[in-house]
């Protein structure tokens, strides 16, 4: 994804806050309401857009926080919606697989397979509708043989509401390689904000191989 377009993608879209210490994965778990921010109660954006009209600069916050959100479609409702539609895998070694969202298994339960010592990055699509939806994040958790091998906490940002999807591509990083990495993960992902609202809580098995699966 082009820089430009990650940053018109939101208000704020901060670097990835990846955690690799050896706490287990209860000890802190941002995404599980615990430590979640109080920002007081929401209201529907059609009321927080009346509020203050008078004021010229809030009024130009507003415009440019919303863009070209369309008012006239905004609901009564004041908790925002935020949908998670889909994951692609991108990789210089194959086309661009496109995942939806709930995640279809194969015939071995796996969501998808990798290639050990491969150069991969996920990408995510998203829509907000209903409300301002703020501190948008997720928590990406990969287990082998029951031990976690690794924990992602990424902020997103703040999203306003539109009918085009939002999109985020995660940092490039390396699968694992060798033998001993080959084999079957586990892995949880979960998006919430931080009113915490979850949006997706989604747990899924893929595989690593030693060559990447055949192409249909």
């Amino acid at each position: 994804m082009d820089k430009e377009e990650n940053e018109e993608a939101s208000v704020s879209i901060s670097n990835n806050d990846t955690d690799t210490n050896g706490l287990d994965d209860d000890d802190y778990d941002d995404d599980d309401g615990k430590h979640t921010v109080m920002l007081g109660p929401q209201v529907p954006l059609k009321d927080h857009l009346e509020l203050d009209k008078d004021d010229d600069s809030l009024r130009r916050w507003k415009e440019q926080l919303l863009g070209d959100v369309d008012t006239t479609k905004l609901g009564e409702t004041a908790e925002p919606e935020v949908t998670i539609l889909n994951l692609t895998i991108l990789t210089p070694e194959r086309p661009d697989l496109v995942l939806a969202i709930p995640l279809v298994l194969d015939d071995k339960g796996y969501a998808f397979a990798l290639k050990d010592g491969s150069t991969y990055s996920f990408r995510f699509s998203f829509t907000v509708s209903n409300n301002i939806v703020s501190g948008l994040r997720y928590t990406h958790t990969v287990w082998k043989t029951g031990v976690r091998v690794e924990k992602q906490k990424v902020m997103l940002g703040t999203f306003s509401p539109r009918q085009e999807p939002y999109t985020y591509e995660a940092e490039e990083d390396t699968t694992p390689s060798g033998i001993f990495a080959r084999g079957s993960y586990s892995a949880k992902l979960k998006f919430v904000d931080d009113d915490g609202n979850v949006y997706l809580d989604m747990n899924y098995c893929f595989e690593i191989r030693k060559d990447w699966p055949a192409t249909a």
